[in-house]
């Protein structure tokens, strides 16, 4: 069943404003822009985009790390932002959510010419799912990536059977919620953190560590230490990275595995009701309009935060 938009939720200009990468690598990298409002399809929904959230990934995309490897080829310009929440405009044919339904929801990939960084965003249906109540718009926003990649890398680690488990990273978005889901699956965790987040990461239920020592049956890498992550799994043992274009060498009969998160409305909606409930943790570090998206990624480029950046266009 198709919804109708109501007057109210059709798009009354021809153009959104949205902060995109025209230079990448360059000090100007990012530009504000009034880019023409797309097409809606069938099976996708537009959503007024109430908050998106600032990730390390947005970071190196602005640098031209992406552009620079091959990765990304957009000819004009480049999306900046994976995840959002906001409420619906419109929807396409066969997609049953009304307008004004509260959703959050993952742009994923990076070769692309939009993002979440914007006044509004049109993806498949299936790349969101609704908010429920009790947890406001801002809080939903910081849950698709993060939570949905440390869902699938539970995903690709399996059953620890009592096996060690080192999580790098810890007290970061994805390796918050990396541990619990680890620690339901068996896994004997253990966090590697700065020496300040060792109760943040001991309330997690791991183990803490401040030293990277070798000798863990698995290591998951949410930091991105890459090499030096595999160099900490012993003989035979497992790396999960989070880095797909980047995928470090193996070692030592180290199996090497990389996740690359993909929207997923049923378990978001899952991931939402568990962050409504209190049982995850929703971690808001500070709230931006939109244009000072620059003051976020500054923020972020220096370390620590405990939390995301979240951009109100």
């Amino acid at each position: 069943m198709s919804t109708s938009p109501t007057p109210e939720s059709t798009t009354a200009t021809t153009t959104y404003r949205a902060a995109v990468v025209t230079r990448p690598g360059e000090p100007d990298a990012i530009a504000l822009l009034d880019l023409p409002v797309p097409p809606l399809g069938a099976g996708q929904v537009r959503v007024r985009v109430a908050a998106a959230t600032v990730n390390p990934v947005d970071l190196a995309v602005r640098d031209g790390v992406f552009h620079g490897a091959g990765v990304i080829h957009q000819p004009e310009h480049t999306g900046l932002g994976w995840d959002f929440a906001g409420t619906v405009l419109e929807a396409g044919a066969g997609v049953d959510l009304a307008p004004g339904t509260p959703v959050a929801g993952l742009v994923a990939g990076l070769d692309r010419d939009f993002g979440t960084y914007a006044a509004q965003v049109v993806v498949p249906a299936d790349a969101v799912a609704v908010v429920p109540d009790g947890l406001d718009l801002t809080e939903a926003a910081t849950v698709p990536l993060n939570a949905l990649t440390a869902a699938q890398l539970s995903d690709l680690l399996g059953d620890g059977e009592g096996r060690t488990l080192l999580v790098t990273g810890a007290a970061g978005a994805v390796g918050a919620y990396t541990i619990p889901f680890a620690l339901q699956r068996g896994w004997r965790v253990t966090g590697l953190a700065r020496p300040a987040d060792e109760a943040y990461v001991r309330g997690l239920g791991a183990d803490f560590t401040a030293e990277p020592t070798p000798g863990w049956d698995a290591v998951v890498d949410p930091a991105g230490l890459q090499d030096a992550a595999v160099a900490l799994v012993r003989d035979g043992g497992r790396f999960i990275g989070v880095l797909p274009a980047f995928p470090p060498a193996s070692e030592r009969g180290v199996g090497v595995e990389v996740v690359s998160v993909v929207p997923d409305s049923t378990r978001l909606a899952d991931l939402l009701h568990r962050t409504a409930s209190g049982e995850l943790p929703a971690r808001v570090a500070a709230v931006l309009p939109l244009e000072q998206y620059a003051d976020a990624h500054a923020a972020v480029a220096r370390g620590g935060v405990r939390g995301r950046y979240v951009l109100q266009p």
